[in-house]
């Protein structure tokens, strides 16, 4: 059973940039641990923390190649072009068509405090960059187009779920939240 309930569009700590780890300690791995159980029983691909409540920069994430805890998260490079269809676990039932960059270089640092530095694409980038948007308090809706932005917010009232999507992200960041398999 999910350890943490998450958090849906509307929620203040969706929108908020979230704080560096200052203190890799068994606070932040017993948090990862139980952001995995989450996301693996919703199902989802990635968690931002601050999905969960938490407002930390750090994020949990497995495309089918085990679990990946990415903590004080940066993309330093990002290249290509990528047309798919990405959802989240904090917009149940929306999946819009996003173009991202296809290739990503992201830097951080692992539960022990190594830096780490993960190259990657596709399904993978996209799980990165979508990560990485809820930690800098951006829903991959307001990445949408004019159309699609139309038709997000037509289905969130029908949903009843309260949000603002707004035309262009709030912050020039490489893009990334709890991607959710189409």
């Amino acid at each position: 059973m999910a350890t943490y309930t998450i958090r849906k569009i509307g929620d203040p700590v969706l929108n908020r940039p979230t704080e560096e780890i200052t203190d890799i300690d068994g606070r932040i791995a017993k948090l990862a641990d139980d952001m995995l159980e989450t996301m693996y029983d919703e199902p989802g691909v990635g968690l931002a923390a601050n999905q969960v409540g938490i407002s930390k920069r750090l994020f949990v994430y497995d495309v089918g190649y085990g679990p990946v805890t990415v903590v004080n998260p940066r993309i330093v490079e990002s290249d290509g072009e990528w047309v798919y269809e990405e959802g989240c676990l904090s917009i149940p039932g929306l999946l819009f068509e996003l173009v991202r960059p296809n290739a990503v270089h992201l830097v951080g640092y692992d539960l022990d405090g190594n830096e780490i530095s993960i190259e990657a694409d596709e399904l993978e980038g996209r799980a990165l960059q979508h990560e990485m948007d809820h930690l800098e308090g951006t829903l991959f809706i307001e990445r949408l187009d004019d159309d699609q932005r139309k038709a997000a917010k037509k289905a969130l009232r029908e949903m009843n779920l309260s949000a603002t999507v707004e035309a262009e992200p709030r912050r020039s960041t490489a893009s990334a939240g709890g991607l959710r398999l189409p």
